[in-house]
């Protein structure tokens, strides 16, 4: 017999296929005692140690930090440049690794804190080229959007249906973020004319926003959608 997903040959005592994980058989069927096509593993699943790991991410990242930092210092013997990597390899850290040092991260915590990250990171760089974009660009659209991901991301975790009313709500927030950009661009770099570009993703994103809350609303269409596509 084949995979109805993958179409890969399968023996009948095969309970799922190998390469995609979909069960190929009624669990109501009896199967014969045959010798299986794919023989199981004979050796045991190595256990990595997380510790280990992340000790030795965490000093990978370190390296670079002390090389800038050094390179920085002997140069210009102060923190120039450096300061920005430094700056963007922290914010990596908090972002992709720091989450792994705790058994079960929780979004709901760590997606906030990335965003005040990114904020931080923002906030040197204006202080160290000496801006004033910040305060009236920069922390009003990381707040905005970290709102927003933490929402969904808050939603997601702890409410168990209702997906496309999520998606489509975070979509249509966003669309109506994009002339409050423009907006924030105009004013903090004196811009005098407004080009009005934010109608265009304030158009795209409400739609999509506005069709997955429709399919939401009517069942048999999503339905349908799902069977096409296989969902």
């Amino acid at each position: 017999m084949y995979c109805v997903k993958c179409g890969v040959k399968l023996e009948d005592t095969e309970k799922m296929c190998p390469l995609c994980g979909t069960v190929v058989f009624h669990p109501d069927i009896k199967r014969d005692d045959v010798e299986r096509l794919y023989p199981e593993s004979k050796y045991p699943k190595q256990q990595i140690n997380k510790v280990a790991a992340m000790m030795i991410i965490t000093t990978m990242f370190i390296i670079p930090v002390i090389i800038t930092l050094l390179c920085d210092l002997q140069v210009n013997s102060r923190v120039s440049w450096s300061g920005y990597v430094i700056g963007a390899l922290l914010v990596s850290y908090i972002m992709i690794v720091l989450p792994f040092w705790f058994k079960k991260p929780n979004p709901v915590i760590f997606v906030p804190c990335s965003f005040a990250a990114i904020g931080g990171y923002l906030w040197y760089i204006n202080f160290a080229v000496d801006g004033n974009w910040f305060l009236s660009f920069a922390f009003p659209l990381v707040a905005c959007i970290g709102v927003i991901v933490t929402a969904v991301v808050t939603l997601l975790k702890y409410v168990k249906r209702g997906e496309l009313y999520i998606f489509g709500g975070a979509f249509l927030l966003l669309g109506l973020l994009s002339p409050v950009l423009e907006l924030l661009v105009n004013i903090t770099f004196w811009v005098d004319k407004f080009s009005f570009w934010s109608v265009y993703p304030l158009v795209a994103l409400l739609l999509i926003g506005g069709l997955l809350i429709f399919l939401a609303i009517n069942t048999t269409l999503r339905e349908k959608m799902e069977r096409k596509f296989f969902i």
